[in-house]
């Protein structure tokens, strides 16, 4: 299939939630959005162009370079080398660039560049063998082992206390790991960093994420925190936008240890923790991706008002087919938006949506997490 649009063109290689918000927020500014996805009609494509392949296939990742000004993508396990490629074949600048994904796509290179440049990080090692998963238990009292490449949403990643358990953990991640000591921190937080146009970058509010089972379920801004810990957190993602390359908006997941804050990992592109902008900030991080990507002036970071979101997974032991079902409770909301990412298939855990709550009287989004749990609990989307 051939594609030509008329205005500022971005390719996108994936087609789910992501690019179907990045389509969204491009549609005001002039932007024409083309995913690559090899799921006919994919969540994206209500909002965007779409090109039926795989995210791998060489020919039809040139296919979308040569529609497109400009390159991003919106999935980690985008090929870097074959990016690359197409953009030595075809000209067409790819932001982030992919040098930058192939190293948050793994997991022992991101830490080591990580510390290198003095960035905390939790303690780790390589471990490929069951020998050294065990070694490495004994060495931290515990480790998060996690799949040096190809983990995603929790996917990928086991925590082990126990030597014995070395072997089952990591064949469990595919047998290429690293292990990282398992912290004792006091919340996870995150922030959207973006780095625009000649290194300018800027941060988004830092943000409190809540996770269950390694799974995001929902999200609190402002953190629930002091605002020495804010700035220290802040200070860690400025830090880190500066070992990466290209343009775009990147995820930064953080640990509040108390008195320290490391970085859990990077994701260079936009983030679960950061939809709560698309209601509660000046500029939304899919807004101000499209903005880094095309090399226009950034938008304004500032949150507008307290503002928590929540996660509405698949709720199911088995794939089924998926309705949605409760929209009007939570409409009924005066403070509430919900974002239905058109999935028609509900799977364990598979996110299928998520809604915000903006609570512009408070002076914190305790309230708002409330309702928007609450509301979530009203949704349910099985026939």
């Amino acid at each position: 299939m051939s594609v030509t649009l008329p205005g500022p063109t971005v390719g996108v290689v994936g087609g789910g939630q992501l690019g179907r918000m990045l389509g969204e927020a491009a549609s005001p500014l002039g932007v024409d959005i083309v995913v690559l996805d090899p799921t006919p009609n994919c969540p994206a494509a209500r909002v965007a162009e779409q090109i039926e392949g795989e995210l791998d296939d060489p020919a039809s990742v040139r296919e979308l370079a040569e529609c497109a000004d400009v390159l991003t993508y919106e999935i980690e396990t985008a090929d870097s080398d074959l990016l690359r490629e197409v953009r030595a074949e075809t000209g067409t600048p790819i932001h982030p660039k992919p040098e930058t994904l192939a190293m948050t796509g793994d997991k022992l290179r991101e830490k080591e560049t990580l510390a290198a440049a003095d960035i905390p990080v939790p303690e780790f090692v390589p471990a490929d063998t069951a020998a050294a998963v065990a070694e490495a238990v004994e060495r931290f009292g515990g480790v998060m082992l996690k799949a040096r490449t190809g983990g995603y949403d929790g996917r990928g990643n086991t925590p082990v206390t126990e030597p014995e358990d070395a072997e089952r953990a990591l064949n469990a991640v595919g047998g290429n790991a690293v292990a990282e000591e398992l912290l004792d921190f006091e919340r996870e937080l995150a922030a959207i960093g973006v780095r625009g146009v000649d290194g300018e970058t800027r941060v988004f509010p830092v943000t409190e994420t809540i996770h269950e089972g390694e799974i995001l379920r929902g999200t609190v801004s402002p953190a629930r925190v002091d605002e020495g810990t804010l700035e220290r957190a802040r200070e860690v993602v400025t830090n880190v936008l500066e070992e990466l390359s290209g343009r775009g908006v990147f995820g930064v997941e953080l640990f509040d240890l108390g008195s320290e804050i490391v970085v859990n990992e990077i994701a260079p592109r936009p983030h679960n923790s950061g939809h709560w902008t698309i209601e509660g900030a000046e500029t939304s991080q899919f807004e101000q991706h499209v903005r880094a990507a095309l090399g226009w002036p950034l938008g304004a970071t500032e949150r507008v008002a307290p503002t928590a979101s929540a996660n509405v997974l698949g709720d199911v032991a088995q794939p089924e087919p998926a309705e949605l079902h409760g929209v009007d409770t939570v409409l009924a909301h005066p403070e509430a938006s919900l974002h239905w990412y058109g999935k028609r298939e509900a799977r364990p855990l598979r996110k299928m949506g998520h809604l915000t709550v903006v609570n512009r009287d408070a002076d914190d989004a305790s309230d708002a997490l409330t309702a928007a749990e609450s509301l979530r609990d009203d949704l349910t989307f099985t026939t």
